[in-house]
């Protein structure tokens, strides 16, 4: 295993931080949760991280079982680094800690930077359990250049990468201003007004989607 500091506790949450609990990797695992990634990616990805710290971080992941690196299609050098099944179950801690987190984010944070794809990790983090419809609907969500849809079905929620043949309800808007609405920096109906988000869809489908969002 690589070296590093211990907490020494017979205690599953010291266990697990002793895990993923340094600088940079929680972030690291968010990258991967979008897609797997190239180790360039992550670089362009994580600005500041530096790639000996990335490859450590990797190399450490790797070795815990929690990722896992796999060929490239068509690319006999190249290689993905993708979660494993172990990673896969901070999914849901991961985003219940996202959501946690926006209300810790303010105006001075609005300069860092920011990815449409995150804005993909952010609606799956603010789904109310409580607040899903019981109709089956399609929202699609076009943040800056990438577009995803969340589907209702039968009291579930599924989220899928690209758009819809035919959605209930299509939000555009740049990632930024998707972001600020998720810490409520900015309301639905104040970016609506300046023009910086667009609804298209039945206005039912509207207050379905913004309710089970929070964001009513």
């Amino acid at each position: 295993m690589v070296g590093k500091r211990d907490y020494g506790q017979f205690c599953g949450l010291a266990a697990g931080l002793n895990v993923i609990g340094e600088r940079w990797t929680l972030l690291i695992v968010r990258e991967m949760l979008i897609s797997p990634v190239r180790f360039n990616e992550l670089i362009d990805n994580l600005p500041g991280i530096g790639p000996n710290l990335l490859s450590d971080r990797l190399r450490s992941l790797t070795e815990h079982g929690v990722i896992e690196h796999v060929p490239v299609p068509g690319d006999g050098r190249g290689k993905l680094y993708q979660l494993t099944e172990a990673g896969r179950e901070l999914r849901a801690p991961l985003l219940q800690l996202a959501r946690w987190g926006m209300s810790f984010l303010g105006e001075n944070d609005s300069d860092g930077v920011v990815r449409a794809e995150w804005g993909f990790l952010a609606v799956q983090a603010m789904i109310n359990e409580d607040a899903i419809p019981d109709v089956d609907e399609v929202y699609e969500f076009r943040v800056g250049d990438h577009t995803f849809a969340v589907e209702v079905k039968s009291g579930q929620v599924a989220f899928t990468r690209g758009g819809s043949a035919d959605p209930d309800l299509v939000i555009t808007s740049d990632p930024d201003t998707f972001v600020r609405i998720g810490a409520r920096l900015t309301t639905p109906f104040a970016a609506i007004a300046t023009g910086d988000v667009k609804i298209e869809g039945d206005v039912e489908a509207i207050h379905r989607c913004t309710h089970m969002l929070g964001l009513t």
